[in-house]
């Protein structure tokens, strides 16, 4: 078993994100998993990413707060306990609309030869 606290989680920067921080609490590190790595992104009112596509899926938890995911023009508003699969290649916006914070997990694979 790999264990990791909560306080040793160390920030990284995400491209074409705005108004977060991010803390990778698992990945990328010696004993952690091998295939995906999850992060604990915390999105001010008004943050977000995109619009942009990456070559692998990505899985998002809504921990706490909502966010607004954007999908070919789709609006879907995700609250407490909702998650959503993004695919590989699929283009996604995601903005924090509301005026409190939004706490999200982030499941990624690995990116090709990263690991």
């Amino acid at each position: 078993m790999h264990v990791k606290r909560f306080e040793d989680a160390e920030p990284y920067e995400s491209p074409n994100h705005w108004d977060v921080v991010g803390l990778r609490l698992q990945g990328f590190e010696e004993g952690g998993p091998t295939n995906q790595w999850v992060g604990l992104s915390q999105f001010l009112p008004g943050g977000g990413a995109g619009p942009d596509a990456t070559p692998f899926e990505k899985v998002y938890v809504v921990l706490d707060g909502e966010m607004t995911v954007i999908i070919g023009g789709q609006e879907t508003i995700l609250r407490r306990y909702d998650s959503c699969t993004i695919a590989p290649g699929e283009e996604r916006k995601i903005e924090n609309r509301s005026n409190h914070a939004c706490t999200m997990l982030v499941v990624i694979p690995y990116p090709e030869g990263a690991k």
